[in-house]
């Protein structure tokens, strides 16, 4: 039963000091610490298919820094205005990147000349690479910046908005944009952890506790669901959004650490790269060299291991079996990236910055910034063996890495196909040239082309190799690589360039001669070339010693093109005969009347972004205008408390903020004035005032009519609106969610 409202005393009462003193209005409800923290849970589980557009899991490491400065920064400034914690964040996010990613210690001209040299070669990479792209430093910003970004709006709409359905927002644009980028199946965890971090995300709900065992129920049921659909939609993912060349701000390119088992190229105007000079005959340059190999993905690039600084002294791991000498000069006409390209095994190298490094064991030069130098002079030591020298070749245990010899993945299948191919070949060399024979012989089934066959199996490798027998260089490596460390036979896959063609005393080497090669090990000669793909254009390269195997066998191909024949120059490449075009293996520039699709994406993210972030106030209010209702017309003990801060809120948000030294009486007279209120507005009003009155004044907890104080705020609500109307502006950021003052515990006025 309801107590009786208190008599309304006349404004001229002067004994005010002996009423009751009132109770204060409750507090607002916050969120606890923990919702930050699962919110930060949520944004990294969210992120988990960012590994299927981004090699290895360093991404993973800077996701679960900066997501955890987020959350730290959020749990020690959550009692602060929204606007002064997500400042703070966006500056603590901004700190973290210059002192990972920058030699900087602080945020100044340096540090964001440094950031956005970074984010421009980041597009560079993405305008050239395939997923998973590698995790270089320009791509681990750009990705850990994003999420770092995705982190803050979620904990402004989770914790501070306590509305955590809209958290899922920016949650899906996380998951949404590498799902759109890979055209692989996402893996079950990829699909179950956005799932499962949204749920929990949902119970941190205020009164989701009283709900906690269905909640849990719903989170399970949540994560099947999204297993189930994952198996059956095998579509999840598109393929073909990183376009398949590279040509940055400058004009250079660069190559990509990757071979593809499936793909296509599309041909491309030749770019001039090198012009060489002091090479005795035609030799394969080398960039960089490939170890790992990922089933159904291809041969991946790894990070070299630390190395001897170039241009200190003479660099170590020269072969030491039969060996010309030259002094090549190379004058870079537009190239640019982390490898530095060079001919067979260098014995010094001069005229660079001091940025490079050499890894003799993986025999690439590095530098860990791209860079396009304007040329260099190499000594260089370049095997001549012979066929009987490689035969006789042998390695102890453990001259070379196992990794080299790693088949983990790969179809049994591959294997016994090699064994067959091998048959009756004793010595390595014997079994590469078999192998390679097996590509390029005359009987060969193989031929080159810029598009792979359709694979109509479960494993790409296999339906190369025995329905499609169609592709480019990056197939025809990668098998050949994969078939002979079957055999126990040590291999890897060198990407770079043929030998070009021949400019009066140089060499030009344009974007069409990139190509992938494979490398085998021989004790005393280091690594040995071969190569598989069975091009007919007269840009293979074919070594002495694999041309001496072919006459001792009588089995020389018609492709083949002795090694010390230069290719005739022409005026640009045959349009009958598919070429290796491009910056990465076999892929050319793009072309430039098209925009690079990775564009697409990334405006989309930062549309969702700024749109997000516009949108926030907006929805901190009604969420906060959803709680009062809901407690208002609950007619529980603060009821009132919570119809009569909605109404304040309301008159804030149109521009009239009520002093903190107000009455409620006082304050329902500003009202009536400045928002020319009209009668209905005034009675409801009244009735409001009447409720705040009596909720104070009982002397316990009071049982409101919850019905009636909805309809009061509804009417007066509706004449604020009509007496004084507010435009866009401030309706997306309501006076009583971006003013400070606003956040502070709810009034303690008395009635006077």
């Amino acid at each position: 039963m309801s107590a009786p409202a208190p008599p309304r005393p006349r404004e001229t009462d002067t004994d005010t000091d002996r009423r009751p003193t009132p109770r204060p209005a409750p507090a607002p409800h916050r969120a606890g610490p923990w919702v930050g923290v699962i919110a930060g849970v949520a944004v990294l589980l969210a992120s988990a298919p960012v590994a299927a557009v981004v090699s290895g899991l360093a991404w993973l490491g800077h996701a679960a820094g900066v997501i955890a400065v987020c959350v730290v920064v959020g749990l020690l400034l959550r009692r602060t205005h929204a606007v002064v914690g997500a400042v703070v964040s966006v500056l603590a996010v901004l700190e973290y990147l210059v002192v990972v990613f920058t030699p900087e210690w602080w945020p100044g001209p340096s540090a964001f000349a440094e950031l956005g040299r970074l984010v421009a070669g980041a597009g560079a990479q993405i305008g050239t690479g395939v997923p998973p792209i590698a995790a270089t430093p320009e791509i681990l910003l750009l990705s850990t910046g994003a999420i770092g970004a995705v982190a803050i709006v979620v904990q402004l709409i989770a914790v501070v908005g306590q509305a955590a359905a809209a958290a899922g927002v920016p949650l899906l644009a996380v998951y949404a944009v590498p799902t759109a980028l890979t055209g692989q199946l996402l893996p079950w965890w990829a699909v179950a952890g956005p799932a499962a971090g949204f749920a929990m995300l949902l119970l941190t709900r205020r009164g989701a506790r009283r709900q906690l065992p269905a909640g849990i129920v719903m989170t399970a049921v949540a994560v099947a669901v999204a297993l189930l659909a994952g198996s059956l939609f095998t579509a999840v993912g598109t393929t073909g959004r990183f376009t398949s060349g590279n040509a940055g701000a400058t004009g250079a390119i660069g190559l990509n650490p990757f071979t593809a088992l499936r793909g296509q190229l599309t041909r491309g105007t030749p770019t001039d790269l090198f012009e060489v000079s002091g090479l005795p005959r035609a030799q394969y340059m080398r960039a960089l060299t490939l170890r790992d190999f990922a089933a159904d993905r291809g041969f991946v690039a790894t990070a070299p291991a630390p190395g001897v600084r170039i241009g200190d002294a003479d660099l170590p791991g020269l072969p030491t079996g039969n060996a010309d000498r030259a002094t090549v000069t190379v004058e870079n006409v537009g190239f640019r990236d982390y490898w530095l390209p060079l001919y067979g095994s260098p014995e010094r190298v001069d005229g660079l910055s001091d940025a490079w490094s050499f890894d003799p064991a993986s025999g690439i030069a590095y530098s860990t910034r791209q860079r396009e130098e304007s040329g260099w002079t190499q000594s260089a030591v370049i095997g001549t063996p012979s066929a009987e020298e490689l035969r006789a070749a042998t390695a102890a245990p453990g001259a070379v890495d196992v990794g080299y010899l790693n088949v983990a993945g790969v179809d049994p299948r591959v294997g016994a196909l090699t064994t067959e191919v091998t048959r009756g070949r004793v010595t390595a060399f014997d079994k590469a040239m078999a192998v390679t024979d097996f590509f390029t012989g005359p009987s060969s089934q193989f031929h080159y082309s810029l598009q792979t066959a359709p694979g109509t199996g479960d494993d790409a490798l296999v339906d190369f190799l025995t329905q499609g027998r169609t592709g480019y260089c990056e197939q025809f490596a990668t098998a050949m690589a994969v078939m002979l460390r079957t055999v126990g036979v040590p291999s890897r896959v060198a990407v770079g360039f043929t030998g070009g063609t021949v400019d009066g005393d140089r060499r030009l080497i344009t974007s069409s001669d990139a190509h992938a090669w494979v490398e085998v090990y021989f004790a005393g000669y280091g690594w040995t070339a071969f190569d598989p793909t069975p091009l007919a254009d007269g840009r293979s390269i074919v070594p002495a010693y694999v041309q001496q195997a072919r006459d001792q066998s009588g089995s020389d191909p018609e492709p083949a093109t002795p090694q010390d024949a230069d290719p005739t120059p022409t005026d640009s490449p045959d349009p009958g005969v598919p070429q290796d075009q491009a910056t990465a293996p076999d892929q050319p520039p793009p072309s430039t009347d098209e925009p690079s699709s990775w564009t697409i994406p990334v405006a989309a993210v930062l549309a969702l972004l700024v749109v997000a972030t516009l949108a926030l106030p907006s929805l901190l209010r009604r969420g906060q205008r959803r709680r009062r209702l809901a407690a208002a017309g609950g007619g529980g003990p603060d009821a009132a408390e919570q119809a009569w801060a909605e109404v304040l809120a309301e008159s804030t948000d149109r521009g009239v903020t009520v002093p903190d030294t107000d009455t409620v009486r006082g304050a329902a007279r500003r009202l009536v004035g400045a928002h020319s209120l009209g009668d209905p507005a005034r009675d409801a009003l009244r009735d409001l005032v009447t409720a705040v009155e009596a909720a104070r004044y009982a002397g316990g907890p009071l049982q409101a009519d919850g019905a009636a104080l909805t309809s009061a705020i509804g009417t007066v609500r509706e004449a604020m609106a009509t007496g004084t109307p507010i435009g866009l502006g401030r309706r997306l950021f309501p006076r009583s969610v971006t003013d400070r003052r606003n956040l502070a515990p709810a009034r303690t006025t008395t009635s006077a």
